[in-house]
């Protein structure tokens, strides 16, 4: 199994949204960076799990878990000239784009957020994709080490 952590603007979808998906369960759709299609194509598999992580809002953070249900096939989105994912250049015969299907695990007790994750970053969590300077990444991978610590994080009481 591999861990990953997959960022959201929940202004457009985010673990409420998933919450009430039919059986919990979505196409992660919409990626349109290379090295992220990459790793929703060639590497994410089913049972992976990945942190939700809200970006762009008030408290950015990892607000639950989700699990890879369905690994990597094409993006019908991008074929959809009507779809506000359309990418008039991507060619069914030849897909650009992929997106693989998400299911909610749970929610967290609490958002672990940047702040909290940017206070490890010298040291349990360092190395982190997330926490690298410039990262713009909507999937990135996260280290056995970097889960397990994270989701200890999620049990602790903040002030």
């Amino acid at each position: 199994m591999h861990y990953w952590l997959l960022k959201t603007e929940p202004d457009s979808f985010g673990i409420d949204d998933l919450e009430r998906a039919p059986r919990k369960t979505t196409a992660w759709d919409g990626v349109r960076n290379y090295q992220a299609r990459n790793m929703l194509r060639d590497q994410m598999q089913r049972g992976d799990q990945a942190f939700l992580y809200h970006s762009s809002c008030e408290t950015p953070g990892i607000t639950g878990i989700v699990e890879v249900a369905k690994p990597g096939y094409p993006d019908v989105t991008a074929f959809d000239a009507k779809h506000h994912h359309h990418d008039p250049d991507s060619d069914p015969k030849s897909p650009r784009w992929y997106v693989v299907d998400v299911k909610l695990v749970r929610r967290l007790p609490r958002v672990i957020t940047l702040g909290e994750l940017r206070e490890h970053a010298k040291k349990e969590l360092s190395g982190m994709v997330l926490l690298r300077a410039g990262n713009r990444l909507s999937v990135m991978p996260v280290t056995p080490e970097h889960w397990k610590f994270i989701t200890s994080l999620a049990s602790r009481i903040t002030k």
